[in-house]
């Protein structure tokens, strides 16, 4: 498989006062990304791990990956980009580079739970339960269904031709991802009733999204809260510092 870790850099957001890309702020002296790129090295199953983003940036880690390319204007063309370096038939783990708690088991659990299911695009979602079991008292982004209340993650796989024929349909899910009431209103009226009664199913969610972007989508639940633990704010730094002391 093939690792694609999405490091563009951000502006007017509250990590770039600590570097202008929230991909190399440091956490005890190491760069933020970093941590995702040693996670990914550690599975046997990854042959190549390519780095999205401003290219001089990025200059400080590139002896870390295999490649580098040079970012564009918005999260759906840098995606592009990374994915148009490899063929159509590779699978492609997406990983964001703010979630440097991430383990090489976490992303293991993932894609064998992924590999055990039929479908072309899969995403984790992590539980309220799980991810405060682990890390109390931090916030996230949470929708209540009837499965549960979860979180969404910061990976997901998918092959390379499917990327290049559903990117542009799934941009405001990707701009939307964590503003569960405009994803509803993307998924339709029924939809967002449901969302608001709480009633909506993950298989429900599976084959909506499948309908409107022309692939089989699949939710693996992970109980892994450090694939959904993103680094935004201060506390969320504050936590990553700690754990990864």
């Amino acid at each position: 498989m093939k690792a694609l870790i999405l490091a563009g850099a951000e502006k007017d957001k509250h990590m770039t006062k600590f570097n202008s890309n929230k991909a190399l702020v440091k956490i005890n002296g190491k760069e933020m990304i970093s941590y995702i790129i040693e996670a990914f090295k550690g599975l046997d199953f990854i042959d190549t791990i390519a780095v999205v983003g401003p290219k001089e940036g990025l200059a400080v880690i590139e002896n870390q990956v295999d490649i580098i390319v040079d970012s564009a204007a918005s999260l759906t063309d840098n995606i592009l980009c990374g994915a148009n370096i490899f063929s159509d038939d590779d699978t492609l783990l997406i990983s964001t580079s703010d979630i440097p708690m991430i383990t090489s088991e976490a992303i293991r659990d993932f894609v064998e739970k992924a590999l055990s299911m039929d479908g072309d695009f899969y995403y984790p979602i992590v539980s309220k339960e799980e991810n405060e079991k682990k890390y109390p008292g931090t916030k996230r982004t949470y929708v209540k269904i009837k499965d549960g209340v979860f979180t969404g993650g910061n990976i997901v796989m998918i092959k390379v031709g499917k990327v290049r024929q559903c990117i542009k349909k799934a941009e405001a899910f990707m701009v939307y991802r964590k503003k569960p009431w405009k994803l509803a209103g993307i998924l339709g009226l029924k939809f967002v009733i449901k969302f608001l009664l709480g009633i909506l199913t993950i298989k429900e969610l599976e084959e909506r999204a499948s309908e409107l972007f022309g692939i089989k989508a699949r939710a693996i639940i992970s109980t892994y809260p450090e694939i959904a633990t993103d680094v935004d704010k201060d506390s969320d730094l504050e936590l990553a510092a700690r754990v990864l002391s």
